[in-house]
């Protein structure tokens, strides 16, 4: 695993980039970034839930998870497809929003998967920018949250 982070610029903006490699093949390991039910197992930090998880996998497309800590409270996200390119890269939108559909942190995310011989190895880049101050501390979160998320993701290969 890889991960390089930049820090939280004066504007409000994080990006963060993680590489893994997965035991699985490509297009495995694609299907579970564009199919609900997979992606309903595996998105988010440890111990959340998904009760929402809609995924329209097609350029313009939606997609929208509402996401279930531990402690009950919901964080809704979604955003749109903008490249899918199956089974290489993805590329959508990222908006957090508060529990009344405003946005909060607004989002790119670019996943790329390329053949590590039988395996994938996965590159994930993801920038956000806090829209309200409070977001900021959602911005603080945001590579153990993606770390975590693709923790989880390697259960979904190695249950099969």
């Amino acid at each position: 695993m890889s991960t390089q982070s930049t820090a939280n610029s004066p504007s409000g903006d994080r990006e963060v980039v993680i590489i893994r490699v997965y035991d699985a093949p490509r297009a495995v390991v694609f299907k579970a970034w564009i199919d609900p039910k997979i992606l309903q197992q595996w998105w988010g930090p440890k111990g959340f839930t998904n009760p929402v998880c809609e995924v329209d996998p097609r350029v313009g497309g939606r997609w929208r998870i509402v996401m279930h800590a531990p402690d009950g409270t919901e964080y809704p996200c979604g955003g749109v497809y903008r490249e899918i390119v199956e089974p290489h890269r993805l590329v959508f939108t990222n908006v957090a929003t508060d529990k009344d559909g405003k946005p909060i942190l607004d989002g790119l995310t670019t996943v790329t998967f390329d053949d590590d011989g039988e395996k994938t190895r996965l590159i994930l880049r993801t920038s956000a920018r806090a829209l309200v101050a409070y977001a900021a501390d959602y911005l603080a979160g945001m590579e153990a949250g993606w770390a975590q998320s693709l923790d989880r993701l390697v259960e979904q290969f190695t249950n099969r």
